[in-house]
């Protein structure tokens, strides 16, 4: 009896833990603050994108981020995180592969896009992912490059096949910068919109060129996800 009611203890305490981390309408209507060692940086969820924005908030408050480290860092590109298996992986050790065993649906929408900041889903290949599925953790945010207009003319022929970025994306990549070429092919379902100097201070530190390819040669860590009241 006494192995019955401990084993009946930890059985409430998943289902109770499971049930507290689903969304609630309430976090409709917050944000996501990720506290690194090198300062925070708040994001918004979009609501045109909902299973990733439902899978992110749960994952938050299931306390999944918590220790994890920004794995993959590339200046004027991105910083990629999610991958459960950076907690406590030595230097050395190739990164990437880690998550949950499930993928979420790619949720393009064409009003989100891959200007700086972008909170976008990381995900495998179109050649063993055809259906641009993303990964169920992994992660990253642009920070990207401003762009000139006849590099964007280039881009559309040479990596786009043809296809035309619209005038009012041309106008931000121009200015704020992004990574146009990711358009379509990674489901964008969020943006940063505090911390914009802690991003650039990630994206520019100095990373591994080994195994563990673009891992920051010292570990860069979420130390704490949670959901933050919206200002």
């Amino acid at each position: 009896m006494a192995h019955y009611n401990k084993f009946l203890i930890v059985g409430l305490a998943l289902v109770v833990s499971c049930t507290t981390s689903k969304p609630t309408v309430r976090d409709y209507q917050k944000d996501v603050l990720l506290h690194t060692n090198y300062g925070d940086m708040e994001l918004r969820l979009s609501d045109l994108t909902p299973k990733h924005r439902d899978n992110f908030i749960t994952l938050v408050k299931s306390k999944y981020y918590d220790g994890v480290l920004f794995h993959r860092v590339i200046k004027n590109f991105m910083i990629q995180s999610g991958d459960p298996d950076s907690r406590n992986a030595p230097a050395g050790t190739p990164l990437g592969e880690g998550g949950p065993k499930y993928t979420i649906p790619a949720e393009f929408n064409t009003t989100l896009f891959h200007k700086k900041g972008a909170l976008a889903a990381a995900r495998e290949g179109d050649d063993v992912n055809p259906q641009k599925a993303s990964s169920g953790s992994q992660f990253y945010i642009v920070q990207g490059k401003v762009w000139r207009n006849g590099a964007l003319d280039t881009l559309q022929v040479k990596r786009l096949n043809g296809a035309i970025i619209p005038e009012n994306r041309r106008a931000i990549y121009t200015t704020e910068g992004g990574t146009p070429h990711l358009d379509g092919n990674y489901t964008v379902f969020g943006q940063l919109i505090k911390g914009f100097e802690v991003l650039d201070k990630i994206a520019t530190v100095p990373t591994s060129s080994g195994n563990d390819k673009d891992r920051p040669l010292t570990d860069i860590r979420i130390i704490k996800a949670k959901m933050v009241k919206r200002e």
